[in-house]
């Protein structure tokens, strides 16, 4: 009855763990959507109509107030984009203390149910790093009498990188990107919980030399998100501003698990020969 619980709480974890990181993702779409709003807001054209309404404005003593509107209309979007933020990072922090209570499971958990664990949530926390955005760079111009003009905006996310490479017929970085970040992770975790699973199994033995030969790879993935970020960071100026994205974190967090993971199925593997 005892360990019925334990493993419909881990489960009930992993639940909650894939709800917040649904949650992220959404905040941080969200968050992107508000940003590329703002960014309408302060191209060369909109900043020059509010020029215009400032001047109308003090021309007719306040009686057309069209740039107080236009003001009040930036406010409330800047709000609302704040309001995503803080709402994506509440749910990061749920995230991280949620995953927090699964490492606890190492002492209740058999090293095998504790590797499945470990697997699944890296597979959860892969997906959301994937599918979210990692990285926000807007490039600026200080023009005169118009202020902080945003020249362009763009957000970064693995998949969405890996697809617009594709559209713009870059294939060979678009397929590099796909077989570090996001295949070779994926065949990892596969391989972690098939071992996991079938580790009696004559196959899960013959698989311990391609589970090497992948964990060779295992950092792979972080190398291609510290290149974006390296990149982004070394581009960072007076005119390009960057902002680290909740996928980056959720990215990090897979990496992370995997590691963990991959040194639990080795230990398990190498328990399983000694029996």
């Amino acid at each position: 009855m005892k360990q019925i619980i334990t493993l419909f709480t881990a489960l009930l974890l992993l639940a909650l763990m894939s709800f917040f990181v649904f949650k992220v993702y959404t905040h941080a779409k969200s968050y992107e959507e508000m940003s590329e709003l703002i960014v309408q807001k302060h191209n060369i054209t909109q900043l020059s109509q509010n020029q215009l309404k400032k001047i109308a404005q003090g021309l007719t003593f306040g009686l057309y107030d069209g740039y107080e509107l236009s003001l009040k209309e930036q406010h409330k979007a800047q709000e609302v984009q704040e309001f995503f933020k803080q709402k994506a990072e509440k749910y990061m922090l749920y995230f991280v203390a949620t995953l927090g209570g699964l490492f606890l499971f190492y002492f209740i958990l058999s090293l095998r149910e504790f590797t499945i664990l470990m697997a699944l949530s890296g597979c959860i926390a892969l997906i959301g790093g994937l599918v979210t955005p990692i990285m926000m760079l807007s490039i600026h111009k200080e023009v005169e009498y118009l202020g902080d003009v945003v020249l362009s905006m763009e957000s970064k996310g693995v998949m969405g990188s890996i697809l617009k490479l594709f559209e713009n017929n870059d294939y060979v970085i678009g397929a590099v990107l796909l077989l570090f970040s996001v295949i070779f992770p994926l065949l990892k975790t596969i391989a972690i919980l098939f071992v996991s699973l079938f580790i009696h199994s004559r196959f899960a033995h013959n698989l311990v030399h391609f589970f090497k030969v992948l964990g060779k790879w295992s950092m792979a993935d972080v190398f291609v998100v510290s290149t974006l970020l390296v990149y982004f960071s070394a581009s960072k100026g007076e005119m390009s501003r960057a902002e680290v994205q909740m996928g980056l974190y959720l990215f990090l967090s897979y990496v992370i698990l995997s590691i963990f993971a991959s040194i639990l199925a080795d230990t398990l593997l190498q328990k399983s020969k000694n029996i």
